[in-house]
């Protein structure tokens, strides 16, 4: 499925695979990428220096030595994915924490220290499960079992509730993820998190507008995610059947709102043409008189 600009955009600007940002970097840089610099526009091709004249032995072993490094970085990236992953089932115990962390490294026994290597700690806990939960959205999408025959208020309903339903879990400690992604070191990425979940629901209910109007709908969507969720941290009814109802309400009092201003925009606009027709035969009878 092709995404919208933003959301490759998005992509593109965190360099993470389908729109999925990773908190990670890689640990080595394959020297081949580096790109000739205006001092040595040669530094591309094999230069007559001691290292080549020993023959191709130090340059296998340079290539290998390079593989290991690359191979090592990717390893050690997916271990950190395993310990996040293995954390969170430790978050409706024990919070967005460290603590959370170090026992989803003993989960899968990795060492301990590993956490001291994730950037900014319990942050990375909270994006690791937002980056996660809308690639799990996404796969719903493109399985096409979410959207059949929906009108798109309905759609947008159904959306943004499966999404919200996978915090269940995690209800009673959400407020502490919210207040970690409201910090201002994290607050970037939140936002970027969030401004991609939004484009996504709404190029999957079939939005495809490229105008002014994109933003507009992606604020005021964005706004009712972000109200629905709050709503849900309190909400004690059965299945969070409040929430859901709440959730209805403000998408259709949405539609009514756009609703009401296209009309009001085709009232002053035919006002307008009105004022201007009478203005102008005023016009024509003060000069002919």
């Amino acid at each position: 499925m092709i995404r919208s600009a933003a959301y490759r955009f998005i992509q593109h600007s965190t360099g993470s695979r389908r729109g999925v940002f990773t908190p990670f970097l890689r640990l080595s840089t394959d020297a081949s990428t580096i790109p000739p610099s205006p001092q040595n526009p040669f530094s591309h091709q094999q230069q007559p220096n001691q290292e080549t004249i020993r023959g191709g032995e130090d340059e296998g072993a340079t290539h290998k030595e390079r593989s290991y490094r690359t191979k090592v970085g990717s390893s050690y990236e997916d271990e950190q994915a395993r310990v996040l992953r293995a954390a969170l089932s430790h978050v409706p115990r024990l919070g967005w924490s460290y603590s959370a962390l170090i026992s989803g490294a003993r989960d899968i026994g990795v060492s301990p220290s590993i956490v001291g290597s994730f950037p900014r700690k319990e942050a990375a806990l909270v994006e690791f499960f937002m980056d996660d939960c809308l690639q799990k959205l996404i796969d719903r999408i493109d399985s096409g079992e979410v959207l059949n025959e929906l009108i798109l208020s309905d759609r947008l309903v159904k959306l943004i509730r499966i999404r919200l339903e996978m915090q269940v879990p995690y209800i009673s400690k959400w407020p502490q993820a919210l207040s970690i992604q409201a910090q201002p070191m994290n607050l970037t990425t939140s936002l970027k998190q969030r401004t991609a979940l939004v484009d996504e629901i709404w190029h999957a209910a079939g939005d495809k507008g490229s105008d002014i109007d994109w933003y507009v709908k992606r604020t005021v969507l964005g706004g009712i995610y972000s109200t629905s969720e709050v709503y849900m941290i309190t909400d004690d009814s059965p299945e969070y059947q409040s929430t859901w109802n709440f959730l209805e309400h403000r998408i259709k009092d949405a539609f009514e709102l756009q609703k009401s201003v296209q009309e009001a925009a085709y009232l002053a606009e035919a006002i307008g043409t009105s004022m201007g027709s009478s203005i102008q035969g005023f016009m024509k009878r003060v000069f002919q008189g």
